[in-house]
């Protein structure tokens, strides 16, 4: 199975260009599957404390337009997350979209920052606590939008339940890519699943694009496969998901708790 990573452009005057660039990518090394960065189909709202209930429901629409676009990536199943309102409260789930099924919402984050530059639990509420693995086209799969990548027992429950691909859609920061990396190496380790991850990247200081990195990482050892970077924002590996099922019979996946 082919698939892919990406850091999208955060900047909106960018983002069209950057768009047809990956669509151009993912047809020419036939994708199977591509995962999207954190909300990526508007700016970041959280940037700023105050709410705004008008840009969040800007940002839906946003979003909801740009899904209609998706078939644009010529890829069986893409993933990522988008703002929502459920229920009344504002969210951020988790998505499926497949040429077979259209659009599903699979998860509703769990874990909110709330810090300069990152204020989630400003702009939308937590979702129910449930990590719950996902059947699609391209696998079992189950998601860590996140944050909620630093939450490891959910990454075990995933591999207890089977999951071959943990899908980490986020939106962080440069000056933390080395941790962040460390994090998706051990939920590898811990699910015994493959984890991607795909990521915004912001402005430098100088107007320079600076890289935030996503990543493909394996089951068995969590080795990085490959990450992106600022000069080669896209990335496309064959993956193979019995190595995943594989994975779940040895150490540590196979202790008994």
């Amino acid at each position: 199975m082919k698939a892919t990573v990406c850091e999208l452009p955060d900047d909106r005057a960018e983002f069209s260009a950057a768009w047809e660039s990956l669509c151009e990518h993912t047809r020419e090394n036939n994708s199977n599957l591509v995962l999207l960065p954190e909300m990526i189909f508007s700016g970041w709202l959280a940037a700023t404390k105050e709410e705004n209930v008008a840009a969040w429901n800007r940002s839906i629409e946003e979003h909801l337009d740009w899904i209609e676009r998706l078939p644009e990536l010529g890829a069986r199943v893409v993933a990522g997350s988008r703002p929502a309102v459920v229920e009344g409260a504002r969210q951020n789930l988790a998505f499926v979209w497949s040429q077979e099924s259209g659009l599903r919402d699979v998860h509703a984050k769990r874990y909110l920052p709330n810090e300069p530059g990152f204020w989630e639990a400003e702009w939308y509420r937590r979702g129910p606590d449930e990590f719950s693995a996902v059947e699609s086209e391209m696998g079992k799969t189950g998601f860590l939008i996140c944050t909620e990548l630093w939450f490891s027992r959910h990454a075990r429950d995933y591999g207890q339940d089977g999951v071959q691909l943990l899908l980490c859609p986020r939106a962080t920061e440069s000056r933390s890519v080395e941790k962040w990396v460390v994090g998706g190496r051990t939920a590898s380790v811990v699910s015994g699943a493959y984890c991607l991850s795909s990521n915004r990247s912001w402005k430098g200081t100088e107007g320079s694009q600076v890289t935030a990195a996503g990543w493909i990482i394996e089951p068995i050892n969590g080795e990085v496969l490959g990450r992106t970077t600022a000069e080669k924002p896209f990335l496309t590996l064959d993956i193979d998901l019995a190595e995943a099922d594989r994975a779940k019979l040895t150490y540590p996946r196979d202790v008994i708790a």
